[in-house]
């Protein structure tokens, strides 16, 4: 599927296609190219000679033209966001973005545009307005990434406690289950930062097809936008040090609930040892025992178990092995 957007006087017009090749060249073309088929890639190539290729590196330059591969953020409602590989291509009036699925937060850009279109430039203008768009877009799903981290570290403190809200014990699978959240969390912030690292460099090789002589307000607006890349990026990183401040204090509550575990059945084991070597002596067929002829035979076995076993408790307990 192919969408031109070009610029005819106070106007951004939107069309499917390419831009009739009778008409006069406008100021700029931007061709939002997704789902294409081989039919409509020739098409693009036999009319500008640009032709995306998958083999190719981050940044390659072949004729008058400048590739730029990325990953870009798209943030999904109530879910995790989705990246998408787009690959910019820039020329002197032509902008040109190749996805496999149309990346939604384009439309904002348009949007922008023809609310205002006669601050439209150009074609390096309008790539601008596309790597901001991207850039927000990456801003609004790490804002929704922290929501969620601080939701997260909520429940872990409540896990810390042992108790939830309706007063039921927190166990170890609680916790198992909070560790695969955050594992999975910090493998999206990974690749978070991976992708605001493909628009950090689209940022900056587009500052570099900028005269900053005749376009002097638009590389301001580029340097700003290389501020706006680097904060978000900085916003990812610092989510993703969170997470692994989070998993490291999951670790630790894990290995101190085993512990506890652990403790429990020693105790147990030290408590119930001794009556249990008392009762294997007295569970021995030997002929002469002179408890059995005894009149309070069974009554002195019983105190002795109960004195073995109290002994035990009371050492463990004057310990503070019970806390």
């Amino acid at each position: 599927m192919i969408r031109n957007i070009t610029l005819a006087g106070d106007q951004v017009l939107i069309a499917n296609g390419l831009p009739p090749a009778d008409r006069p060249a406008p100021a700029f073309v931007w061709l939002e190219v997704s789902r294409a088929t081989d039919v409509e890639l020739a098409e693009i190539r036999g009319r500008y000679g640009i032709s995306p290729r998958s083999d190719a590196p981050g940044v390659l330059e072949e004729g008058d033209h400048l590739y730029i591969r990325t990953l870009l953020v798209s943030p999904q409602n109530g879910e995790d966001p989705r990246f998408q590989s787009v690959t910019f291509v820039i020329g002197e009036t032509l902008v040109a973005s190749f996805s496999a699925e149309p990346y939604a937060p384009f439309d904002l850009a348009l949007q922008r545009m023809q609310r205002r279109p006669r601050l439209v430039e150009g074609a390096r203008d309008v790539l601008r307005r596309l790597l901001q768009s991207a850039n927000d877009a990456s801003t609004l799903a790490v804002e929704r990434l922290a929501d969620a981290l601080a939701r997260l570290s909520a429940r872990i403190t409540q896990l810390s406690a042992g108790y939830n809200d309706a007063g039921q014990e927190l166990g170890v699978s609680d916790l198992t289950d909070t560790m695969l959240e955050l594992n999975e969390r910090e493998n999206l912030l990974t690749d978070f930062i991976e992708a605001q690292l493909t628009l950090h460099r689209a940022v900056r090789h587009l500052s570099g097809e900028i005269d900053h002589k005749t376009e002097p307000d638009l590389q301001q607006l580029v340097y700003e936008l290389l501020e706006d890349v680097r904060g978000t990026k900085e916003h990812a990183a610092f989510e993703h040090d969170k997470v692994r401040y989070l998993q490291n204090a999951v670790t630790n509550i894990l290995n101190i609930k085993q512990n506890q575990i652990v403790k429990v059945f020693t105790i147990i084991t030290a408590v119930f040892l001794p009556p249990t070597l008392v009762g294997t002596f007295y569970g021995m067929n030997f002929s002469v025992m002179p408890e059995l002829s005894w009149e309070h035979g069974f009554t002195y076995s019983m105190l002795l178990t109960l004195v073995a076993a109290v002994l035990p408790l009371v050492y463990i307990k004057r310990k503070g092995w019970l806390r």
